[in-house]
């Protein structure tokens, strides 16, 4: 099996607030996530697609076909957006690296599966920081 991964950029803003809680209590949880006027990260996205190569190609998936799905169905959604205002598939949720994470793989699921006949999508990898990131793998 060979697993094949596309990196892609984008920027965004966000705030962590639950309108649930106190001012204090989103404080006291989400530190300076909580910021009133918000703030941003340089994020990276990774794909990873898992299957066996395409004998008459060698590919596992084309990566120019893979940057270009992920550039239209994510990248363009979501760079230079705030992501609590912004982005309609995040309408209503908290904008956590894990809540982002999981709604791109509702996204990116059948659409990367569509053009890897011999493979799915095996993981997403979102990098908030250089330090902070989350795996995702479907379950």
């Amino acid at each position: 099996m060979v697993y094949v991964c596309r990196k892609e950029h984008f920027n965004a803003a966000h705030k962590l607030w639950n309108p649930n809680w106190s001012d204090e209590k989103n404080f006291e949880v989400f530190g300076p996530c909580a910021n009133v006027n918000w703030h941003g990260h340089n994020f990276e996205l990774i794909v990873t697609v898992k299957g066996l190569p395409n004998p008459e190609t060698g590919f596992v998936v084309d990566l120019k076909q893979l940057s270009t799905l992920i550039k239209k169905e994510i990248i363009e959604k979501v760079d230079h957006k705030n992501l609590n205002m912004d982005v309609e598939f995040m309408a209503g949720k908290m904008a956590s690296c894990e809540n982002l994470v999981m709604e791109f793989w509702k996204i990116l699921k059948p659409k990367v599966d569509q053009i890897v006949p011999e493979g799915h999508l095996y993981k997403l990898t979102l990098y908030e920081t250089e330090r902070n990131f989350v795996e995702y793998f479907g379950e």
